[in-house]
């Protein structure tokens, strides 16, 4: 879809773009037989210049090129040209404040292997390890994830970002992760039920307890956030089409799972269940 945008070109809107699609014009290529007539001089100008910086862009796998002058809205077009170089992201914390909790575990997935950071073991490796990555995607990353990840390790991360908590919210989906999740088929099985609260618990309970069963439950439900992830990406660019002279071109099949090497514990996710429930945190 990215190569049939022209909603990144100064001066062309949606209505300006889909008149280049029902003229025609469905792509950069095509574009080049546009009469440049038809536009003011200095608009045309601007329009092909633009053109051979988008293809040069794509060519060098340069996503920030297309970020930084796409209307956010339509940030999930870039999906499929740069899905190679994606990073999803998903972190877990001591707490919901930026300023006054410490990272637990984080998990990256970039649609072929899962990878885990835990604290007091690698956590550090992250920061090398998403550099190979040109294109972030999250569920509220924009304003959790990205934030709490510079401030905690003092690092900036310029990487271009698709935040579906506001692709999905534009499709009618809110309520959070696992409210979409559930909206749109997604079952978590024994993790369901299981929330950001829940994960700082069996943080705690294996910090405190040496619950090993805890920490492996803790990163099963991290990286089931990270693998979801890619299929609500696939999942709102499909719905994202609809309408469009792409729908049935661009389509794409739902990704393939991927190895899991955690999985979640019944047993410990029932005793801080219970312990929720009673008042009674499993601190020691």
């Amino acid at each position: 879809m990215l190569q049939n945008t022209f909603q990144h070109i100064p001066g062309i809107g949606p209505k300006t773009e889909r008149r280049l699609w029902d003229s025609g014009i469905p792509d950069w290529r095509s574009a080049g037989d546009l009469p440049t007539s038809r536009l003011p001089l200095k608009q045309a100008d601007v329009f092909l210049r633009c053109l051979d910086e988008s293809a040069r862009a794509l060519e060098d796998g340069n996503p920030r090129f297309f970020t930084d002058l796409m209307p956010a809205g339509l940030h999930w077009r870039l999906f499929p040209e740069f899905r190679r170089c994606i990073a999803y992201l998903d972190i877990e914390t001591t707490g919901m404040d930026v300023w006054g909790s410490e990272i637990t575990t984080i998990a990256l997935y970039d649609g072929r292997e899962v990878k885990t950071y835990v604290q007091g073991r690698n956590l550090e490796a992250f920061i090398d390890d998403i550099e190979a990555s040109h294109l972030i995607v999250t569920y509220n990353g924009k304003v959790f994830d990205v934030p709490f990840i510079e401030r905690y390790f003092r690092v900036r991360l310029n990487h271009s970002h698709i935040d579906l908590r506001h692709v999905l919210k534009r499709l009618g989906y809110g309520g959070g992760l696992k409210a979409c999740e559930r909206a749109l088929g997604i079952d978590r099985g024994s993790l369901h039920g299981v929330d950001g609260f829940f994960a700082v618990l069996l943080w705690h309970d294996y910090i405190r307890n040496g619950n090993p069963r805890a920490l492996e439950t803790l990163l099963a439900y991290n990286i089931e956030d990270v693998v979801n992830l890619e299929t609500l990406m696939v999942t709102a660019y499909n719905l994202n089409i609809r309408g469009t002279p792409y729908e049935a071109s661009h389509k794409l099949a739902p990704p393939s799972m991927p190895h899991l090497p955690f999985q979640p514990d019944p047993l410990t996710i029932a005793q801080v269940r219970r312990s929720m429930f009673s008042g009674a945190m499993p601190f020691g």
